[in-house]
């Protein structure tokens, strides 16, 4: 997986496109074979919860919904702009590089 929990992203379809946040989760489904991620304070879904007991008030709560991973794009901590990500061998490591600007991100 080229994103990685903690990751910087830029969010390039949907409702949040162009906003910019951090990676709190990545999900991958094993049915589908897709991954998919949860950035933070973006992509907010309201639940509305039903209250467990008698007396007791129901509630709404805003939590953040997974993206496809296709559709954010990690920003480059050098250039500070949306890059694709590569790979190098470094000695027996494979590491993970920024193509916009060729440093590596680990």
């Amino acid at each position: 997986m080229k994103i990685k929990t903690g990751d910087n992203v830029k969010v390039l379809i949907g409702k949040d496109r162009g906003k910019t946040g951090k990676v709190i989760q990545v999900l991958f489904n094993k049915k589908t074979s897709q991954h998919f991620v949860v950035v933070e304070g973006l992509n907010v879904l309201k639940k509305h919860m039903r209250s467990g007991r008698q007396g007791e008030k129901g509630q709404i709560i805003e939590l953040p919904a997974p993206l496809h991973a296709s559709n954010v794009q990690l920003i480059d901590t050098k250039s500070n702009k949306p890059t694709r990500v590569g790979y190098k061998k470094e000695g027996t490591d494979k590491k993970r590089i920024a193509r916009v600007s060729d440093e590596f991100i680990d």
